[in-house]
């Protein structure tokens, strides 16, 4: 018996491998976040253990030759790995603790040093139970990059919500960690809050940056704005990873026509989740306040000419070489558009303040040695 394939039988279809896709992720999910709560009890007992006695670290070999030979087919019970699980839980544990052990310290009152260890021990356990439910949410993989490049708990939460919310893959974390992406979010000299209501102020503050970094670009030693321009669009799914979710790419020297007279946009986005169109500006040279009177110029004639009237009101985004940030500020003092001036970097060196040290060679042998013996 056979039957037309008809457009409402697609659909159904269509929506039924959604459905399975959907689970199929469920799964996965409840079978990562499960192994991270183990490694993260591997980590507290192992460490718990060897705080107590007197057995040194050398005995986390026998511990993994143990388990591995109880379970054989189980995989990351190498000692590198285990030793991995026992830093994930001192690096997220340990501060809350000493904090905890610090306020103790404060209070004098027997009486009331016993009401403050019950208080304390269920917010300790509350903060430790939050950061686990976080933790659990991206691969062993994403975790151990970040623990281990981080230098506290606040940095890394930072970016196991940015892997959450971006679905990054562990390569993107890695470029990502190495920018020092917590550094530079939310960084951009603007007038945002004079020219947007607060909600939206504070939410298009935190989408951009400064500096940019399109180390991806290969350019000679002697360029122009356009060869940078061109550069971005040809590594365009670089250009939007590091302009960050929501931004979709309308046109390169997008064509507007003001009182018969034809003006070109460098670079023209919408953002998806701000339900606004950003206007891009790139200069090869350092901020001049004249910059913002053109782009200011660009926005009053996007908002009239392309913005939808369920759009907000459009934004503009300055990239240049260098600015000043006092002189950025005043430029923007009366511009009546949003506009975001930041710098942009095109080599692989970073300044002083955002550079993240390469790895080790001890690092990388160690990092070897655990995809090694994980394989065993």
């Amino acid at each position: 018996m056979s039957f037309k394939l008809d457009n409402n039988y697609r659909d159904w279809i269509n929506e039924l491998k959604t459905k399975v896709r959907s689970s199929q992720a469920k799964a996965a999910l409840a079978v990562n976040t499960e192994l991270i709560q183990l490694y993260w009890e591997l980590g507290e007992m192992i460490s718990k253990k060897l705080d107590e006695s007197d057995w040194g670290d050398k005995v986390i070999s026998n511990i993994s030759n143990d388990l591995r030979e109880e379970f054989p087919a189980m995989g990351g019970l190498s000692e590198t790995n285990l030793k991995y699980c026992r830093l994930f839980f001192k690096f997220y544990s340990f501060e809350i603790s000493q904090q905890a052990v610090d306020q103790l310290r404060e209070v004098e009152s027997v009486e009331i040093v016993q009401q403050a260890v019950g208080q304390l021990k269920n917010d300790v356990n509350q903060q430790i139970a939050i950061r686990q439910q976080a933790v659990a949410q991206i691969p062993w993989g994403h975790n151990i990059l970040i623990f281990t490049k981080c230098d506290d708990v606040e940095t890394a939460l930072f970016y196991v919500r940015q892997t959450i919310d971006n679905q990054w893959s562990r390569a993107t974390l890695k470029d990502q960690l190495k920018s020092q992406l917590h550094l530079r979010k939310g960084k951009t000299v603007s007038n945002f809050k004079s020219t947007l209501p607060a909600t939206m102020s504070s939410l298009i503050q935190e989408t951009l940056k400064d500096p940019y970094v399109f180390d991806f670009l290969q350019l000679d030693t002697e360029y122009r704005e356009k060869d940078v321009e061109n550069q971005l669009i040809h590594h365009i799914n670089r250009f939007l990873l590091e302009l960050g979710k929501g931004f979709a790419f309308v046109g390169q020297q997008y064509s507007l026509i003001v009182s018969e007279k034809e003006y070109f946009i460098d670079l023209l986005f919408y953002h998806t989740r701000l339900k606004c169109y950003v206007v891009i500006e790139l200069k090869n040279t350092e901020f001049k306040p004249e910059y913002t009177g053109k782009l200011n110029f660009y926005l009053s004639a996007v908002d009239s000419l392309v913005k939808m009237d369920n759009d907000n009101p459009s934004i503009g985004l300055l990239l240049c070489r260098e600015k000043d940030g006092i002189e950025a500020e005043f430029a923007l003092r009366d511009i009546q558009k949003p506009i975001g001036i930041s710098e942009y970097i095109l080599t692989k060196e970073l300044p002083d303040n955002l550079k993240s040290s390469l790895p080790t060679i001890e690092e990388i042998e160690s990092q070897l040695r655990f995809e090694n013996d994980d394989k065993k």
